[in-house]
């Protein structure tokens, strides 16, 4: 059994995935103009979702998405139909006439609305469901515009299932940010447009939001800013000196003696634990997971918590999947 390819649940109560997925043969077919494309669907199909992304990244390949899932409601009808026209907010004739219908429908009690709304509250309050619409629309959009045809992302999507405390989420959200510094395009990703912090920077309101709330539930715009920086350099707002990224073969000298770096720098490597761990949090939550999914699943799974490669201090993150090769790197 491949737990890092299962989309684990929660027991109870809200969720908090990396969501991570590629393009057909690693193709970096993703330049600036669909970067953009993908941006605003994101944030559009997460508002139908009713789901809130807490950071993000965009690359040539592939994308990120950090995403916090609540409890699954049952939204009313004006809100459904609110999100609904998000999704199609330029109707063709046959949606226009097919939304007048269902707004009939849903007015009288008619037959189809109870159809109706099962179908879109199906696709709320879910990660699976978030992660297709994205990829579905897209991949349309994409085909389209380049005369294409076929699938555009390979296999399903990688999650990985966050513990919901402050320490986890902020881990996750940095490696996030730091795509764009790590495949060499900036050196600060606040320069960079296609990412959460980025979008923050410059002003974009709900990943403000998301900033915030990957800071504690009650942190200001300007704490959470000052906090995800200093983080992300380890040296804190003021200074200008950025971490340094480490070379690969330096950073395998430093595994095998068993040495230490900052967070910062290590999260500047590729840590494969965050897209292959299946779940990340402390010891506790791991376990009470893994438990879980094999009470429902009826498994026998020889997989215990692991806690990460003590190359830096993690605050006592664990995955429930142990990576004994290629932990870190490429």
């Amino acid at each position: 059994m491949r737990l890092a390819r299962i989309k684990i649940q929660p027991e109870i109560g809200e969720a908090v995935y990396h969501c991570m997925t590629r393009v057909v043969n690693g193709e970096r077919v993703i330049d600036d103009v669909a970067r953009e494309v993908l941006r605003k669907q994101l944030w559009a199909v997460a508002d139908f979702c009713g789901v809130q992304i807490l950071t993000h990244a965009i690359m040539s390949n592939h994308f990120h998405v950090l995403l916090k899932v609540p409890v699954k409601t049952s939204p009313p009808d004006a809100e459904l139909l609110r999100r609904y026209q998000l999704l199609h907010p330029k109707p063709t004739k046959y949606q226009t006439e097919r939304l007048d219908v269902i707004k009939a429908q849903l007015a009288t009690g008619g037959p189809e609305a109870e159809i109706w709304r099962a179908r879109q509250r199906a696709l709320m309050g879910d990660v699976s469901a978030f992660m297709k619409l994205v990829k579905q629309r897209f991949a349309t959009w994409f085909n389209k515009s380049h005369h294409r045809y076929g699938a555009l992302f390979a296999e399903r999507f990688k999650s990985v299932l966050i513990e919901p405390q402050t320490r986890a989420i902020q881990t996750i959200a940095l490696y996030i940010d730091l795509n764009c510094v790590r495949a060499g395009l900036v050196q600060d990703p606040k320069d960079y447009r296609f990412c959460g912090y980025g979008e923050a920077v410059s002003g974009n309101k709900t990943a403000r939001v998301g900033l915030c709330a990957i800071h504690g539930p009650s942190t200001t715009w300007a704490d959470a800013h000052a906090a995800h920086r200093e983080a992300l350099f380890g040296t804190g707002t003021t200074t200008k000196q950025h971490a340094q990224a480490i070379a690969p073969a330096a950073f395998e000298k430093v595994l095998k003696q068993k040495g230490r770096l900052p967070l910062a720098t290590v999260l500047r490597c590729r840590v494969r634990y965050f897209t292959d761990g299946a779940v990340l949090g402390s010891q506790a939550f791991v376990e009470t997971q893994l438990a879980a999914y094999r009470e429902r699943h009826g498994a026998r799974e020889r997989t215990a918590p692991r806690p990460l490669a003590p190359i830096t201090d993690w605050g006592g993150l664990t995955a429930l999947r142990g990576l004994r090769k290629n932990a870190f790197g490429g």
